[in-house]
């Protein structure tokens, strides 16, 4: 069947642009759409986790691009009552465990830039001031009618992803829920250039007693990120004249311009379904929740690579579309568990009541800097925050287990976009046999204590998956195991599907 492009992807933030980057790599035709006119000229999302670093070490050159843009956070330190009451450095807190061993910050508007750069590259652009009316699913594809500029247009697409944010054209459209809450208090994000002593490489939080604030820097200069709550007699239109004063005076800082201002609700959703048929939700379609630790925007990110190269496979026919239930089953436990996980941190910042202000005056500024001290809680935050800890153990792709590597578990070493198969150490010739077979690249090289201290077992095979999950694991490398695991989820080599 002909079809107007193989993916229709409803969103250009980074996650829609990710997704649409990834999926083009991998050779699928896509549109991408969205009905600003332009890309926002300011920044929402800020800090770049380590995992989303990895996975644009996949796309040749992305990685390091966005290190070279970004800013490395030096420290985190907490102030209370107008004193720096605790500091505690960041440095290379994931050393040994990432590539990207640091605490980035890079401005969204920006990110957005250098993804639509590098997928303009390809020849691929986003059509602007274009938006998803409504769809129709049929057994073998998706009809949808888009308006651009008040002209109505049918196209015909073989899947559709929503990437098109919390208030999500797509999701209504599926009529799925969205259960969650929203938090009471109002709250506000300036980027202004400022002065003062907390303008620097650190992130810095004014532990009030009754308003919340947090700067973080945006480069090595002048510029910074303010997010604060408002005064509860914030006229109904606020400005950045509104906000609550006492925190910015007691840290003395020093507002010379102000770049952008917005105030927001927070809200803790998650959609009852990631996919119907042919249809996907992914980033703030699909969850949002509190800003705490920079989820938000690299949780989107993580989708947009789970599901691409789950529909790649399967739009060139080397997997039935059953495996595009784990992109569902996958994802969407992960952010049950990431909504609840911030949700009840954030709750604890920014509560009112004489307990919820004792906890965070006066115990958090002396128990994180003690705590920071130990290698175990400096190694278990930063494998938490920078999303490397994400498992899909449960997945019906997980399959065994080598060392302290189960499948399902994210494998450091992989640079590339396809299945692959690794074994260190020695690799009988029934291996290279079947790897050839099953057209699957094999990559193997010397056993060294680096690779022991990352979990891996000598001598084990580990299949790893286009996303960097290990998919099976093998202590003895059998390779009539290896050929039974491909059979059940059915790959049939590593060449990227055609355009069309």
């Amino acid at each position: 069947m002909s079809f107007d492009a193989r993916v229709l992807i409803a969103g250009a933030g980074p996650t829609g642009l990710t997704l649409a980057l990834w999926l083009t790599k991998l050779g699928v035709a896509v549109r991408i759409i969205d009905k600003l006119d332009a890309p926002a000229p300011y920044s929402r999302a800020l800090g770049v986790q380590a995992r989303t670093l990895e996975l644009y070490r996949q796309i040749d050159g992305l990685a390091d691009e966005v290190v070279a843009r970004g800013l490395k956070v030096a420290g985190l330190n907490f102030w209370a009552s107008g004193r720096k009451a605790a500091h505690v450095a960041f440095g290379d807190i994931g050393a040994g465990l990432s590539p990207f061993p640091f605490v980035l910050t890079f401005a969204q508007d920006e990110h957005e830039r250098l993804l639509l750069e590098h997928l303009e590259a390809l020849g691929v652009r986003v059509e602007r001031s274009t938006e998803l009316l409504r769809f129709e699913q049929h057994a073998d594809r998706v009809r949808a009618t888009l308006r651009h500029r008040g002209a109505e247009e049918t196209c015909e697409i073989a899947f559709l992803a929503g990437c098109d944010g919390a208030h999500s054209a797509v999701r209504d459209g599926l009529g799925t829920t969205f259960s969650g809450g929203t938090y009471s208090r109002l709250f506000y994000v300036a980027d202004v250039d400022a002065a003062g002593p907390v303008v620097d490489r650190d992130i810095h939080v004014e532990l009030d007693r009754a308003d919340l604030l947090a700067i973080f820097p945006m480069d090595s200069k002048t510029r910074i990120r303010i997010v604060g709550t408002m005064r509860d007699d914030a006229a109904d239109t606020p400005r950045f004249e509104d906000v609550s004063t006492r925190a910015i005076e007691r840290l003395r800082l020093q507002v010379a311009k102000v770049n952008w201002f917005s105030t927001y609700r927070v809200h803790h959703r998650v959609a009852g379904r990631f996919r119907d048929r042919r249809v996907f939700l992914l980033g703030d379609a699909a969850h949002i929740h509190s800003p705490v630790g920079a989820q938000g925007m690299n949780t989107g990110i993580g989708d947009a690579v789970n599901l691409a190269w789950k529909l790649a496979a399967v739009l060139r026919g080397a997997m039935s579309e059953e495996l595009l239930d784990t992109y569902e089953t996958e994802r969407i436990a992960f952010a049950r568990r990431l909504v609840n996980t911030t949700d009840r941190i954030f709750t604890i910042a920014s509560k009112r009541g004489a307990l919820a202000e004792f906890v965070r005056t006066k115990l958090v500024p002396r128990i994180i800097p003690i705590a920071f001290q130990l290698p175990f809680v400096r190694r278990f935050l930063f494998r938490t925050v920078s999303q490397i800890a994400i498992t899909y153990r449960h997945s019906a792709l997980s399959e065994g287990r080598a060392g302290a590597i189960h499948a399902g578990d994210r494998f450091p070493l992989l640079t590339s976009m396809h299945w692959q198969v690794h074994v260190y150490g020695d690799v009988p010739d029934a291996i290279e046999n079947a790897c050839a077979e099953l057209d699957i690249p094999l990559h193997h090289g010397h056993w060294t204590r680096e690779l022991a201290n990352l979990g891996l077992r000598r001598n084990a095979l580990y299949a790893v998956r286009p996303d960097s999950y290990v998919g099976f694991a093998d202590a003895r490398a059998d390779a009539q195991r290896l050929r039974a695991y491909f059979t059940r989820v059915g790959v049939h080599g590593s060449d990227p599907p055609p355009r069309r």
